[in-house]
Parts: C-alpha cells; sequence; structure tokens
C-alpha cells in the first residue's frame, strides 16, 4: 500500500483526569513511519519513530519500548518534552455484538474504517507523565480504531463513560464515487439497555451545527451539544500522510440527551466527556 494509515485509540479515565494515548502507523507514497500522540485536557504531545519500531505481536504490538493490548498498556516513552512511564492494566472489554460499520465494512476503497474495540473497560495502574502521577483505580476506559487512507474532510465525534454506560457517535461526510453522503455511527448504553444509531438502520440529521448534531432514528431522537471545549492540535492522516490538524478536547463539558416516543431515556452533562468538531461552526 501507497498511503495508508492505521491507528488505536486508548481513552483512560480516573475520577480527576483523562489520558488518551494514539499509537499509529503510517504509509505515504511508500514511505513508512510511526508515532505515539498522548492528549491530556491542557496539553497535547506527538513522539515519532521509525516504521522498524512497530513490532507486532500476538494479540498486541508494541512501539519502541511501549507495549499496547487488550489486557493493558505499558510506557517507557521519550520525546521533546514529554516523558511517560508506568503501566495501566485493562477489565475485561465490554465489546459489540457485531462491527459498528456495519454492511459498509464490505464495501471496497472507502476512505477510513472505524472499529470499536470496547465500549468500556476498568483501568487500574500508575502513570508518571512529566514527574506528575496520574493513578487510576477502577477508572475507566475506551478502545477504538481507524484505518484507511484520509480522516474524513467533515465530520463529528464523541465519546463518554459513565458509571452507568458508555456512548460514542460519529457522523461525517463520507466520499462515494462522484458523491459524498453523512455516515452515521453510534452506540449508546445505558443502564443496561444498548440503542444502535447507523446509517445503514435509517439514522438521520437533522441538524448539525455549532458543535451541536441531532439524529433520528425511528421513534429515537438523540442530541449532542458542546458546552465548553478544551481542545488540543492533533494531527490526522491525508493520504497516509500525518499532516493535517485536527483538534480534540479529551475531557470537556458535552450534554446529552435521548428521547424515544417523546419521552425522556435520559438527559444530562458530562465533565469528561471528548469531542472533536470538525465541521464550520
Amino acid at each position: 500500500m501507497n498511503n495508508y494509515f492505521c491507528g488505536w485509540y486508548f481513552k483512560c479515565q480516573s475520577k480527576q483526569d483523562v489520558i488518551s494515548v494514539i499509537p499509529a502507523i503510517h504509509i505515504n507514497n511508500g514511505k513508512k513511519s510511526c508515532s505515539i500522540q498522548l492528549i491530556t485536557s491542557d496539553q497535547v504531545w506527538n513522539v515519532e519513530f521509525p516504521y522498524c519500531s512497530f513490532r507486532k505481536k500476538k494479540k498486541a504490538f508494541m512501539i519502541g519500548e511501549n507495549y499496547f493490548s487488550a489486557k493493558g498498556v505499558s510506557f517507557h516513552l521519550y520525546g521533546e518534552g514529554i516523558e511517560l512511564v508506568g503501566k495501566l492494566k485493562f477489565g475485561a472489554f465490554q465489546k459489540l455484538g457485531y462491527d459498528i460499520m456495519g454492511p459498509f465494512r464490505y464495501i471496497p476503497y472507502m476512505e477510513c474504517r472505524h472499529k470499536v474495540f470496547s465500549m468500556k473497560h476498568t483501568v487500574n495502574g500508575t502513570l508518571y507523565l512529566n514527574g506528575v502521577e496520574y493513578h487510576f483505580e477502577n477508572g475507566l476506559g475506551y478502545m477504538e480504531g481507524d484505518r484507511g487512507r484520509s480522516f474524513p474532510k467533515k465530520y463529528l465525534w464523541t465519546q463518554c463513560c459513565l458509571p452507568t454506560g458508555s456512548l460514542m457517535l460519529s457522523v461525517a461526510d463520507i466520499p462515494f464515487g462522484c458523491c459524498t453522503f453523512t455516515g452515521i455511527i453510534g452506540v449508546v448504553d445505558w443502564k443496561g439497555k444498548r440503542y444502535r444509531f447507523a446509517t445503514y438502520l435509517g439514522a438521520k440529521v437533522m441538524k448539525i451545527k455549532k458543535g451541536m448534531v441531532v439524529i433520528k432514528q425511528g421513534n429515537m431522537i438523540f442530541t449532542v451539544r458542546l458546552l465548553k471545549k478544551k481542545e488540543q492540535p492533533l494531527y490526522a492522516p491525508i493520504h497516509g500522510e500525518m499532516n493535517r490538524t485536527i483538534h480534540e478536547s479529551t475531557a470537556c463539558l458535552v450534554s446529552y440527551e435521548l428521547k424515544k416516543r417523546n419521552q425522556i431515556v435520559f438527559s444530562f452533562e458530562e465533565e469528561m466527556a471528548s469531542f472533536e468538531y470538525e465541521y464550520p461552526f
């Protein structure tokens, strides 16, 4: 493959803090490299590695001396302005019953493919970031990934872990031949029930503007509003090369409301939600 990327997103949340880590491999015109990005509520770092630093193991992989798996992660990450060491252990992943992409996973030549590995799991352990301790005791975790050539030009993404559940939603402009369409994928786990939203299930965008999106699917209406952002710049792929700058708030204030048959299933605000908004405001 001449132009390709594959990235994994690990979100780790304690009672006080959120740290998200994004290891990735990227190929542009045959030139291979890899990287690890780290984002907190107020800082971001990017450490680049030669492609030979990426080593695939059984159900795990390493970039340099940094280890990633479904059971946990460990770090010996050093770069400009960053020293990250420590180890986190993950509990059992809460997986989806079927692929988040549904039948779209079988369409060839898609620009980007998304996968949810875990809607929620426990996180335990300690990280030391530039000498500051981040302790996770029965914390909450989430893991997803993307692969393809490029991120969508315009998209919204949000994720939220809660004691009573977890949710994620992505809305994006998807190139398809000479046209584009608005693609929707989302999952809400709430008090033992699971609600899925997707274009292939009939979901439609009723409104998307100024950090707000309203999704309608059958008798359900899902509304998300960004109330207070704390965004940091991240690198994202264009034709496999990490030369696009996007902005993520890994821990910010977002409101969520789900109605079914005009009855409120839930309505709340969460200050440790994650949010990306790459539509014009």
